[in-house]
């Protein structure tokens, strides 16, 4: 794979953020200024060269054009109620402009108005008359692939293109969307064509995605305006990716790492379709022939041959399966009728087949994506463009999006995964994201009639680019959260993870993250980390999250194994994650922990401000015994105390190795007089964390984020890790219990709101039993 950081590295639609300062933001959620934060390094470490282009990333998402708003406009929309945008389609996204009045420059998250406007934020609906128009192609026989007659016919066929127009000034989320991809389209226009890069074993996808980038915002321009000045600049870059500066000609899309081919593939396709009335047949031929030799025929071999690249076709539920099969699905179907060599129809009649045996069982049955919550971008991106290239062009998705009946719930995943400041974002984060977006969300609210994920996806800064102007149904109306749990909980034994929050519209709010599940089974993208944890609060990330390590490191994907190289690398082993080292060892790959939980079941309304119960609480236990080799008993559990206002984290440990508790995080830590307290700095806030019934020589104690000077080494230098500290509980062996709580600031309180809570075992953990 491709270099680290999952970043989307996007230009915005007139607006550079980058060398300047970021400009001001509105209010938050409780309508105090959200203070300026600096970059979290927690989720920053690791970002390649590419920081600047970054940190300039495209605000339209959720700001468009008012990404250089000042301080005082933004403000005004903050106490106005979301105002923003023009014209109006009758439904709330018309008649109150975006819901979000920003987005966070640095955590990319939207920021929600402090008043509201009650009537527009209701229950997530669809308004038919709002809608697109039906699609009148029906094939004749369905169960037979056949094409849609007219051009183009992926992902929007003419009557959308006809529509849009309209639909574009109705709906200010298309109109800030629409700005933004012209806007991304001129800037690259004035870019010199792809630099070929090998990034080691890593390949050339960033090379290949970024080229997929390029020409979807082309194409949509060309098609919107009918100006062959873009189908030109495309047709430079399509040369040139074929051409002889281009890597070497044996395999000049790298099908030995088929992520690459796949990727170039689906570029391809999506330029031979959408200008096709513009280029002639003999660009058209040129195109077909490098597809075939570059892209199609690598790829049908590895369903007809034995290629040493083709492991993805067995047994792989991953975003490597989803992308493959999709790539060269929506390639086949755009030269289908064309290809006079039989490839297309041949892959055509395997990728489906295989897609839904393997791509589409990657969503297990509580929603949960196999890998991470970052790949899972990755493979839902590749399962959309699919689902969707087969519906335009065929009249059916072929039981891709039905055959799993659980894919419906991913949504959920992606929605509770993400807090207050960012993702949950444990294991691998992946690549640069380029042109893979969370834009599947808008599919698969259609399909699955969801619509509260279209309603959450509109607010989110990577929805502007080409695929949410046809997926987003613009007759989508309410408010995502009105009617949403605060808490949800995934039980499948693959992942087993919670998500508590104190709501889902406040920037400040409290959120807490936390995992067991098993160590293995997630495509070599995870961590050995049950028990890890992240924790927001005050629009800071306390416990946070170091990410990936430098995916070039030798054998870093090698295996899962015990003994793996993998788990010497300290981003991956057990004593770099938010949870219990026991003998300084790393977890058992072969952990198999057990969970139980309960919530009070609190649901916000259809106001961003929502005031919660004092009694408001849930609660999540795991037993993760099964996860040491040390130990006879380890069991933690996590809860929400005083109105979701604080946070207890209770371990209980029989154990006959060394005792570790760690947590990573960027603030500065004080630890007080007799070391059972410590303070939290971070962004101008603060949190207080206590021990309490301290066990003997329970105290608190800090350390680099660094391996131990005893740990095996890996196979080459590991990631420094500047900026991050490790607060620490270190006891011997033996049994204990420790409990943590942890106070965040809030402002308006004082010390005499805060509640210390009982101690009560974790197997009577209840809803009441904190009372």
């Amino acid at each position: 794979m491709a270099s680290n950081g999952g970043n989307y590295p996007y230009h915005g639609s007139d607006h550079d953020l980058a060398p300047k300062e970021s400009p001001s933001y509105a209010q938050g959620g409780t309508g105090a200024a959200r203070p300026r934060r600096r970059i979290n390094k927690l989720i920053m470490i690791g970002v390649p060269v590419l920081l600047v282009v970054i940190l300039a990333a495209v605000l339209g998402g959720v700001l468009g054009s008012r990404a250089a708003k000042k301080n005082s406009d933004a403000s005004s929309s903050s106490s106005g109620g979301a105002s923003g945008g023009s014209g109006s389609n009758g439904g709330s996204a018309g008649a109150a402009g975006r819901f979000a009045v920003a987005t966070d420059s640095e955590f990319m998250v939207p920021v929600y108005p402090s008043t509201t406007n009650t009537a527009l934020f209701t229950t997530p609906t669809v308004v038919a008359a709002n809608s697109w128009p039906t699609d009148s192609f029906k094939p004749a026989t369905p169960d037979v692939l056949t094409t849609r007659p007219d051009r183009p016919r992926l992902f929007a066929p003419q009557y959308k293109w006809d529509s849009l127009p309209a639909m574009i000034q109705k709906d200010p989320y298309m109109k800030g969307w629409n700005d933004t991809i012209f806007g991304n389209a001129t800037a690259y226009y004035s870019l010199p064509p792809i630099v070929y890069f090998m990034d080691g074993d890593s390949g050339i996808l960033d090379n290949a995605r970024e080229f997929k980038q390029r020409i979807k915002a082309w194409a949509y321009v060309y098609r919107l305006t009918k100006d062959t000045r873009w189908s030109e600049r495309a047709w430079v870059e399509i040369q040139h990716v074929a051409g002889d500066s281009f890597g070497p000609t044996a395999d000049k899309w790298n099908a030995a790492h088929f992520l690459d081919a796949a990727e170039f593939s689906a570029a391809y396709g999506i330029a031979y379709d959408w200008f096709y009335d513009v280029f002639t047949d003999d660009q058209k031929t040129q195109m077909r022939a490098t597809l075939i030799l570059y892209g199609l025929q690598p790829g049908l071999s590895v369903f007809t041959g034995t290629p040493t690249f083709g492991w993805w076709a067995t047994d792989v539920n991953g975003n490597w399966n989803c992308v493959c099969n999709g790539g060269l699905t929506v390639a086949s179907l755009a030269i289908l009728g064309d290809d006079t060599t039989g490839t297309a129809t041949s892959l055509l009649g395997r990728t489906v087949d295989n897609a839904k045996a393997n791509c589409a069982i990657s969503v297990s049955d509580d929603g949960t994506w196999s890998e991470t919550a970052n790949y899972w971008y990755f493979g839902t991106t590749g399962h959309a463009e699919m689902s969707s290239a087969l519906l335009t062009a065929t009249g059916s998705h072929y039981g891709l999006l039905d055959v799993n009946p659980n894919f419906q719930l991913t949504g959920l995943f992606h929605m509770y995964a993400y807090g207050p400041t960012s993702l949950f974002n444990y294991g691998d984060h992946g690549p640069n994201k380029f042109s893979t977006t969370a834009n599947c969300m808008f599919l698969y609210a259609d399909q699955y009639n969801r619509p509260n994920y279209a309603l959450f996806q509109r607010e989110q800064f990577d929805a502007a680019e080409p695929w949410s102007m046809f997926w987003y149904n613009p007759g989508t109306s309410g408010a995502f959260w009105d009617g949403a749990d605060l808490d949800f909980f995934f039980d499948n034994v693959n992942d087993q993870w919670a998500s508590m929050r104190s709501s889902w519209t406040d920037g400040n709010a409290l959120y807490v993250a936390i995992k067991a599940g098993q160590n293995r089974n997630h495509q070599t993208h995870n961590d050995l980390d049950a028990g890890d944890f992240v924790l927001d609060a005050l629009g800071t990330r306390w416990a946070g999250e170091l990410g990936s390590g430098d995916y070039r490191s030798t054998n870093y994907f090698s295996s899962g194994d015990q003994d793996a190289d993998r788990w010497k690398y300290y981003r991956k082993m057990t004593e770099g994650q938010n949870t219990i080292l026991i003998n300084q060892t790393n977890q058992n790959i072969l952990a198999a922990p057990t969970v139980r939980h309960d919530s009070s079941g609190t649901k916000q309304g259809s106001s961003t401000v929502l005031e919660v119960a004092k009694d408001s609480t849930a609660f999540w236990v795991s037993d993760m015994t099964s996860a040491y080799f040390s130990a006879t008993s380890v069991k933690r559990g996590i809860r929400l105390l005083n109105g979701r206002k604080q946070v207890l984290l209770q371990d209980e440990i029989d154990a006959t190795g060394a005792i570790q508790w760690r947590m990573h995080t960027n603030a500065t830590v004080t630890i007080g007089e007799g070391g059972t307290t410590a303070s939290l700095a971070l962004d101008g806030q603060t949190m207080q964390v206590s021990i309490l019934n301290a066990p003997t020589g329970a105290q608190f104690s800090t350390s680099e984020a660094k391996r131990f000077d005893t740990d095996p080494a890996p196979p080459v230098a590991d990631q420094e890790n500047p900026g991050v500290t490790v607060l620490i509980i270190s006891l011997p062996a033996g049994t204990v219990t420790l409990q943590v709580l942890f106070n965040p600031q809030w402002s308006g309180m004082s010390g005499g709101d805060f509640v210390t809570p009982p101690s009560v075992t974790l197997d009577n953990w209840s809803l009441r039993s904190h009372d």
